[in-house]
């Protein structure tokens, strides 16, 4: 008999970390299976077999899924056709919400059993999709403590698995500030535009410009940027030169969460990114620019106060959040100022920041969702959750 083929489907960079983990977890404890999919580096290192890269279907907001549906659509059809050609035993999805919840309808309607992982953030925003997910998925696997409950009083089989992150953030990182050559007493800024093309495109012009503003009233700030996934120095040259300024572009799986911890202050697109900093305890400054038609869909319909994940979990606003107009090069620079000026205020941020990983539970996530893929794969269903949800 042939090896079981399992699918998984991550859309983008932070999904194609977690799907690796998961990956990495499988296969320790099934060394037979097989995997194919869609996803990114982390997950071809980790044994996957991708048949589209998550740089080919990385977007971002309502109006760049209309400008590039008909690509998505084609690249969903790739997928569908992979699934009816090769009938795998399992389909994992991961995140990316939308692609993947059209993928997971089609697999069901294959007889292929469906594990979604990462619930879409139905408790802050579009409540309704909880009827589409129960049509589209067998079983969920989720984050947080707190999403279980929508999904119990559907009928849904959810296992709370935890975040992977809480492990991935405690391993050792490098002495960043000895290889960029800090000074002591000097200030490091860490500029994180985001993963995806259209969030780089629309923060990284704005960043470079509040750069500018701060080394014109401080002289001793440097500034590093770890290169997301498929993006380049010559595509961030393109869309706002750096010339003149300190600025160390860094590639590399690592040097995000290496940026995180050695930084004096951030400045971040909103997303798992500002989860990752928390969990290091790092200051922050979040910004999230989309178009503006997304945007007024997206204030319409959002139900919970903050944006960032590390304000949702925290449960508080710990960092300050900066979205579409407000999320401009002098008002950036006066906040980040503010802070850099006034260190009670960075070790008071740092000190809050403490109460996301308390709420983020223990570690060993990997290893809960692998268990509850194959629980999926080899008995065909989702038993209740084994993990607390205190």
């Amino acid at each position: 008999m042939p090896n079981p083929h399992v699918v998984v489907c991550a859309g983008e960079s932070s999904g194609d970390n977690l799907a690796a983990g998961m990956v990495r977890s499988l296969s320790a404890r099934r060394p037979d299976l097989h995997f194919t999919g869609m996803g990114g580096e982390r997950m071809r290192a980790a044994g996957v077999e991708t048949l589209i890269d998550v740089s080919e279907v990385a977007v971002m907001g309502l109006w760049d899924v209309i400008t590039q549906y008909n690509r998505l659509r084609a690249l969903l059809r790739r997928m569908q056709r992979h699934l009816e050609e090769t009938r795998p035993d399992l389909l994992v999805l991961v995140d990316y919400v939308e692609f993947n919840l059209r993928l997971g309808a089609h697999a069901r309607g294959l007889g292929i059993p469906v594990l979604f992982y990462v619930s879409p953030q139905i408790w802050a925003w579009r409540q309704k999709r909880i009827h589409r997910i129960r049509r589209s998925v067998d079983a969920m696997a989720v984050l947080f403590p707190f999403e279980t409950r929508i999904y119990e009083e559907h009928g849904i089989p959810v296992r709370y698995v935890g975040n992977p992150l809480v492990d991935r953030m405690a391993a050792p990182i490098g002495d960043l500030r000895r290889e960029l050559d800090v000074a002591a007493g000097g200030r490091l800024l860490g500029l994180l535009p985001g993963s995806r093309r259209g969030e780089i495109r629309r923060h990284w012009p704005v960043m470079v410009a509040t750069a500018r503003c701060l080394q014109h009233r401080r002289e001793d700030l440097q500034f590093v940027v770890p290169l997301a996934p498929g993006i380049d120095r010559d595509a961030l040259e393109a869309l706002a030169p750096s010339d003149g300024l300190p600025v160390t572009l860094l590639s590399g799986p690592d040097r995000a969460r290496e940026v995180m911890a050695a930084s004096d202050l951030l400045l971040i697109s909103s997303g798992t990114a500002t989860l990752e900093a928390a969990l290091l305890q790092t200051p922050m400054i979040v910004i999230y620019r989309m178009a503006p038609l997304s945007y007024a869909l997206f204030s319409r319909l959002v139900r919970v106060p903050h944006v960032a994940l590390a304000n949702i979990v925290g449960g508080a606003r710990l960092v300050p959040e900066r979205l579409q107009r407000s999320a401009n090069p002098a008002a950036l620079c006066r906040e980040a100022l503010g802070l850099l000026e006034d260190p009670a205020r960075l070790a008071a941020m740092r000190d809050a920041l403490r109460q996301v990983r308390e709420r983020l539970g223990p570690g060993g996530a990997d290893e809960r969702a692998a268990d509850a893929a194959l629980e999926l794969l080899e008995t065909g269903r989702l038993p209740s959750p084994t993990v607390s949800r205190k």
